[in-house]
């Protein structure tokens, strides 16, 4: 049987998440990464969308007043959500037990520096490439 990267959190888990569930941490919160990376997941699309808005745009940009750039933001955006969503729905799949294991911090950390690694350096890798054709052509 194939094992799911839920499957393979769950594993990770070995304390007892109910008590964490339970009880709330210093500020108040339970621990839940599902709901941890589903926001991180929106403000990484907000970041993603503002530099390509600020950073990308600006280079597709020409002299005329095309609606290029704009359709190139789009599909730029749009492009990228199946990706973060990817990041969100592996974490989607843990149950309330597994959600509260803090044992899970380090998986979770390893996603969310992907998401934020994506969300920040894309826009910059694809205004280099953007700029490079351009050079070229």
């Amino acid at each position: 049987m194939r094992e799911t990267y839920a499957d393979n959190l769950r594993i990770e888990a070995t304390t007892s998440a109910s008590q964490n569930w339970a009880n709330p941490d210093q500020e108040g919160h339970r621990l839940d990464w599902r709901k941890r990376m589903s926001d991180t997941v929106a403000y990484g699309l907000l970041v993603y969308t503002a530099l390509q808005i600020f950073v990308t745009l600006r280079t597709l940009e020409g002299e005329g007043s095309s609606l290029l750039p704009m359709i190139a933001l789009v599909v730029l955006v749009a492009g990228v959500i199946p990706m973060f969503r990817h990041f969100e729905r592996r974490w989607e799949a843990l149950d309330d037990t597994a959600a509260a294991e803090p044992t899970l911090q380090s998986a979770f950390r390893r996603d969310q520096l992907a998401v934020w690694a994506i969300s920040i350096g894309l826009p910059f890798l694809l205004t280099a490439l953007f700029r490079a054709l351009a050079a070229i052509g």
